[in-house]
């Protein structure tokens, strides 16, 4: 029995056999399979080849200046600032200076009257004329006798010499009475002069007691130690004030005195700084409420690291010749601590750190990503010196590099730091 062809319905409706069907299909599919093969292929090879579409702001790798600098906050205060005191307690019988007033040194600020100081000078001034007039009456005395004596000496060495040449013309009698009469006359005269002496010493005494006096009563001008303004007056007219070198708690300043055409400030230098500081070394001061910077210079510092701090006391000064600066006002110093002139940098925004390995990503020649470990050495704010791993004009990436991958092909754009700190991507 002869087999029934099997039929296949086609688009037209007409009937195909079975075996002319299957070969006409794979026909078909093999031409579309070539077509497909003949299309894609060049296609994929020109995706791959194609210029990148990812673009990166990098900077090129230079040697440039680096400087390491410090800045901390710190308050201007006067270089010298004292409270004025009375040497002596009196009344403030004149005032001349007020809170703002500037002096000199040597200016009198205030005086004082003090009666008791007024009524022993007169005192002294009675002491001394009458020791002057007991020095006049002792040598007066002491002249007196002096005379006397001359005349018995005298003529003791007369009667003695005839008594030597003329034996019994004078009674031996006589010459011991005139000899007698010399010696007590020249006893007295050793007395007189000691009297006088006495009376002289007795003057100076006076003398030096009225010069003290005199000294203390000088000290009811209180003058200006130095330069400066009064920044706090404590007393006013008819005020009593106390002796300064007393130790009652009554004593009270008249006015407090600041120097104001130099001012220091005390900065605390952390250790790891302090080999750094010198005497000499110029410092930036910023005063933010001036909107100002002023120079200083590191003039002095205690040399010595404070335990409990591990800080060493540092101090600035800081001229005021055009007298703007308040002291007590906010102070922000940069100090210059180390300077290398020519070193290999490399932003700090282009550094990644993952625990002790230090990398940078690098666009090649190929524009494709390299990840470079570096060792970096000299570090600033924003800079670090470069002492491997990097030559200079290498492409480093900065900015956002969260979403690139080693071997990744890239476009590369030159960016400005100085001009684009906030975001230095490409526009």
């Amino acid at each position: 029995m002869t087999p029934m062809p099997h039929f296949i319905r086609v688009s037209n409706g007409s009937r195909l056999p079975h075996a002319l069907a299957t070969c006409a299909a794979s026909a078909v599919i093999g031409a579309a399979a070539l077509g497909l093969c003949g299309c894609s292929g060049p296609n994929i090879r020109a995706a791959d080849q194609g210029s990148p579409t990812t673009m990166v702001g990098v900077v090129r790798i230079g040697a440039k200046p680096l400087a390491r600098e410090l800045t901390m906050s710190s308050e201007l205060v006067p270089f010298q600032e004292i409270d004025v005191y009375a040497k002596e307690s009196g009344y403030v019988r004149e005032l001349k200076v007020d809170y703002g007033s500037r002096v000199k040194k040597g200016d009198v600020m205030a005086i004082l009257e003090i009666p008791e100081l007024e009524a022993q000078l007169q005192q002294d001034e009675a002491a001394i004329r009458n020791a002057a007039d007991r020095v006049l009456t002792a040598e007066h005395e002491f002249s007196r006798i002096e005379a006397q004596h001359q005349v018995a000496h005298l003529q003791y060495e007369r009667l003695a010499g005839v008594a030597k040449t003329k034996a019994g013309l004078v009674a031996q009698q006589e010459v011991d009475d005139l000899h007698g009469k010399d010696l007590a006359l020249e006893s007295a005269l050793e007395a007189s002069r000691s009297n006088v002496e006495a009376a002289q010493s007795t003057k100076q005494v006076a003398e030096a007691g009225r010069e003290r006096d005199r000294v203390l009563y000088n000290y009811t001008r209180i003058v200006a130690p130095f330069s400066g303004v009064i920044t706090q007056r404590f007393a006013n007219l008819g005020t009593l004030v106390q002796a300064g070198t007393s130790s009652s708690t009554q004593a009270m300043p008249v006015v407090r005195l600041s120097q104001d055409n130099l001012f220091r400030l005390v900065i605390p230098v952390p250790e790891s700084y302090v080999r750094y500081i010198h005497v000499g070394d110029p410092v930036d001061v910023r005063i933010p409420a001036l909107e100002r910077s002023f120079p200083g210079t590191i003039t002095r510092f205690s040399v010595d690291v404070q335990q409990d701090t591990r800080t060493m006391h540092t101090e600035v000064d800081v001229p005021n010749t055009d007298r703007v600066l308040i002291p007590g006002t906010y102070a922000e110093a940069t100090l210059h601590l180390d300077r290398k002139d020519h070193a290999i940098a490399v932003p700090l925004q282009a550094v990644d750190r993952a625990g002790t390995q230090t990398t940078v990503d690098v666009v090649g020649a190929d524009n494709r990503i390299v990840v470079r470990p570096v060792s970096l050495g000299f570090q600033t704010a924003t800079d670090a010196e470069v002492l491997s791993g990097l030559r200079p004009g290498d492409a480093v990436v900065v900015g956002d590099r969260g979403s690139l991958k080693a071997g990744e092909r890239v476009r590369a754009q030159v960016v400005d730091l100085t001009q684009n700190d906030a975001d230095p991507s490409p526009k």
